[in-house]
């Protein structure tokens, strides 16, 4: 069994400042530790449940917070950029079996997490057939596109909510919830023991789950915060300015949404 984990920092249990995300500043590393601690109850869980290759994407800022000498054997690390539209999920391919997401958070415009956003910090949000989405259903569509289902999600309350609406059969663990500028945490030791156990049951119950059909066109909406990113972006090709701050880009080709958003974010 093939499994791929895909690692973001802002939806692990505790974090709640971008001081304590970003590499150099106070306290990053309580929470990179954690994010470590998170991941690696994720390969142990996948280990138990049968795993005979990992493949781990540090998919957070600069790509180089988790300590790759902590990952348990037979894990491998993917880390910093190569510039694919893949992005957080870069070398994903059909031949996985099931793809797992660890410290994911709720999407831009939620006042669910304070460290929410979609991408970027610059965006306000990002609507997909005139939907507001997580950074989550990026990564959940481009596994669809390689036929590769999402078994288990780790993050804040309100991205598990989102991840259960998107599909119900989808395992999840809330490590916290937002409250304002503040987060209320579960201790991250729980968050570590129910990784662990909520991925082995995951990928034990992963026939259950089918991968979910993309719809047949997409229509793609970046609102940004500064009207000048806007229209600047619209000039990409195939894209067009709505509005001052908004710019429409619509394709039938899940791949060309995920190239747009390599250039026009």
């Amino acid at each position: 069994m093939k499994i791929y984990i895909s690692a973001d920092i802002e939806g692990i249990a505790g974090i709640s400042h971008w001081d304590e995300a970003t590499l150099g500043k106070q306290q990053y590393d309580i929470f990179q530790e954690q994010m470590t601690r998170e991941v690696i109850a994720a390969c142990e869980g996948a280990i138990a449940a049968g795993a005979t290759e990992i493949i781990v994407k540090d998919a957070h800022d600069t790509g180089r917070n988790l300590d790759p000498y902590r990952l348990p054997l037979p894990a491998q690390l993917i880390r910093g950029w190569s510039g694919h539209p893949y992005s957080m999920v870069q070398e994903l391919n059909s031949s996985f079996t099931a793809l797992i997401l660890i410290g994911y958070h709720s999407r831009a415009g939620s006042a669910k997490n304070p460290l929410a956003h979609t991408l970027s910090e610059d965006l306000n949000c990002i609507l997909l057939n005139d939907q507001p989405i997580a950074e989550f259903h990026l990564v959940a569509m481009t596994a669809a596109y390689e036929k590769v289902p999402v078994v288990f999600v780790s993050g804040d309350s309100a991205l598990c909510q989102a991840v259960k609406v998107y599909d119900t059969n989808i395992e999840t663990v809330s490590t916290k919830k937002g409250i304002g500028e503040s987060v209320w945490t579960i201790h991250p030791e729980e968050a570590v023991k129910q990784i662990q156990a909520g991925v082995e049951s995951a990928l034990q119950h992963q026939h259950q789950i089918e991968v979910k059909p993309l719809p047949e066109n997409f229509k793609l909406e970046v609102q940004y915060k500064h009207p000048p990113d806007a229209y600047e972006n619209s000039f990409y090709p195939g894209a067009k300015l709505q509005g001052e701050q908004s710019v429409i880009f619509e394709t039938d080709d899940w791949f060309e949404v995920i190239r747009a958003l390599c250039f026009i974010v």
